[in-house]
């Protein structure tokens, strides 16, 4: 046996609807985050920030695995977000060489109003990526 698998044309035909509903969900959120005057990189920041697992700070290396970047362009984007009063730096108080990174009231605001948009769209489009994750399941067993 070469070790091939084959796949059929419906397990495509499933993958390219997954890709195409994840690409139309991606592109509203650009969208939305240009309306709201913030680039979809700032944005995607800000959601890592305020929805990392159990606080609402992150360091700059945790926000860089987030958003799968280089810790360089981690520090640049935090600089640039701090500079537009989207985030804020303090010392960590339990390790003064370590630096947390938060929203500030105005990031707040925005990212809220972003989450509530993302919500709606998300309940709007929840059931065609439901079927397809449910086709994919299926046919991998």
């Amino acid at each position: 046996m070469t070790g091939k698998i084959k796949v059929a044309k419906e397990h495509y035909e499933t993958l390219a609807g997954l890709r195409y509903e994840l690409r139309k969900f991606l592109r509203f959120s650009e969208k939305a985050a240009h309306a709201a005057g913030l680039t979809p990189q700032q944005h995607q920041a800000m959601l890592a920030i305020k929805g990392f697992p159990g606080r609402n700070y992150v360091n700059v290396g945790e926000l860089a695995e987030r958003l799968q970047i280089l810790h360089h362009s981690a520090v640049g984007l935090v600089d640039r977000m701090v500079a537009e009063k989207l985030l804020e730096r303090e010392l960590s108080p339990k390790d003064r060489r370590q630096v947390l990174i938060r929203l500030t009231a105005a990031g707040e605001k925005k990212l809220e109003k972003l989450s509530a948009m993302h919500r709606q769209q998300l309940r709007k489009v929840g059931p065609e990526l439901s079927g397809l994750l449910k086709r994919l399941n299926d046919a991998a067993e």
